[in-house]
């Protein structure tokens, strides 16, 4: 993969796919991976949150 093209889907993205976690509430950061709360809710996390509890994303799911 040529070095010019990495990263370039996030040029498409809202905010260069830049937002506020749900979950650590960490600000400007990028939010790149889906988690599934237990109601369905699908939640943009950032890469620490990723590999978070269920607990966690579950509570996030349920603040917003």
């Amino acid at each position: 993969m040529a070095k010019t093209k990495r990263g370039r889907i996030l040029w498409s993205l809202p905010s260069r796919g830049r937002g506020t976690c749900p979950v650590c509430d960490s600000k400007r950061i990028k939010l790149l991976y889906t988690r599934t709360a237990k109601d369905g809710t699908a939640l943009k996390v950032c890469k620490k949150c990723f590999k978070a509890d269920q607990v966690r994303i579950d509570a996030a799911g349920t603040k917003l």
